[in-house]
């Protein structure tokens, strides 16, 4: 067993303070496993770790790209390997946390993205669904990858054109490699945390408290920011939870107070599906909060699970 735990679960579900309880315990550093905490600028939203939580633990993979770029799991691994790599060889414990389940799973795994080469394949593409628009790109698809295009709806666009990009690139479906790299082992053997809820009511009612919070913290001014200073609400970075939403009130397209209720809804929707990928992992130690347990408690069950826990 390598000397990795990996803390996953719902949003809202605690995982910073457990991680940096590992992390204080351990010698250990974080690897931020959160698709958008990679951005920065994007703090209250992201619910990324504050002044004080960063200076109890060093961390990795937080801030690493500007809000208007493109990133990936394609692009997350490599640099998030790099890291662990570093704190395995420093003699530490690398402590990957986060509720981005693809690149959990991926990291671990050790899986390798379908190249993409800068040829000018992409903006070609991109050019052609605004002319031709998603259904004839996914009719397209259908020919070179039908795998692939079967499991995708005309409104994923980014993924087809993705797909047709790799296809053209390679000459190799998407769907090949990456049925290549699931065969193959997993680069590492952590110990798997993830915690949940004995009551899902309990779980919402932290993810509307923790939005409330946001609210107050300011995180309309946040995105008012983010879009003054030239970010496209069609980034990736603008579609996460809590941006998408305020953008679009601030366009006008429904009240402020609404865009809040919307973020509670969907962030309690998106906790679901989390849910539901981690729940896949058969390695998982589920850590199940009680109706009265605290940080502590939780921070003294995960303890149990890590064989190389000394204290």
């Amino acid at each position: 067993m390598d000397r990795i735990i990996c803390v996953v679960g719902p949003t809202a579900s605690g995982k910073t303070e457990l991680a940096l309880r590992l992390a204080e315990s351990l010698s250990g550093e974080i690897v931020s496993c959160d698709s958008m905490q990679v951005y920065r600028r994007m703090d209250i939203g992201t619910a990324k770790p504050t002044a004080d939580e960063l200076a109890r633990a060093r961390h990795h993979m937080i801030d690493v790209c500007e809000p208007d770029e493109d990133f990936s799991a394609g692009k997350y691994v490599p640099m998030a390997d790099a890291c662990v790599q570093d704190i395995l060889a420093r003699g530490k414990v690398a402590i990957v946390v986060g509720g981005t389940g693809l690149y959990a799973d991926s990291l671990i795994a050790g899986r390798t993205f379908a190249p993409v080469p800068q040829t000018g394949v992409r903006e070609k593409l991109q050019a052609q669904l605004l002319r031709e628009g998603s259904e004839a790109l996914l009719r397209e698809l259908s020919q070179v990858d039908p795998e692939t295009a079967a499991r995708l709806h005309p409104a994923d666009e980014k993924r087809i054109v993705r797909a047709l990009e790799v296809y053209y690139e390679t000459g190799e479906p998407i769907s090949r490699h990456n049925e290549r790299t699931r065969a193959l082992p997993d680069k590492y053997a952590p110990v798997w945390l993830g915690l949940d809820f004995a009551s899902r009511a309990a779980l919402y009612e932290r993810i509307d408290r923790r939005v409330d919070k946001m609210r107050e913290a300011g995180l309309e001014r946040e995105v008012r920011g983010l879009l003054a200073a030239g970010v496209p609400d069609t980034a990736t970075s603008m579609q996460a939870i809590g941006y998408k939403e305020l953008a679009a009130a601030l366009r006008g397209e429904y009240a402020v107070d609404e865009a809040f209720r919307l973020i509670q809804q969907r962030s309690r929707n998106y906790a679901k599906r989390q849910l539901t990928w981690f729940r896949r992992n058969e390695k998982m130690h589920w850590l199940v909060r009680e109706a009265g347990d605290d940080d502590a408690s939780i921070f003294r069950a995960a303890r149990r699970q890590i064989p190389f826990f000394a204290g």
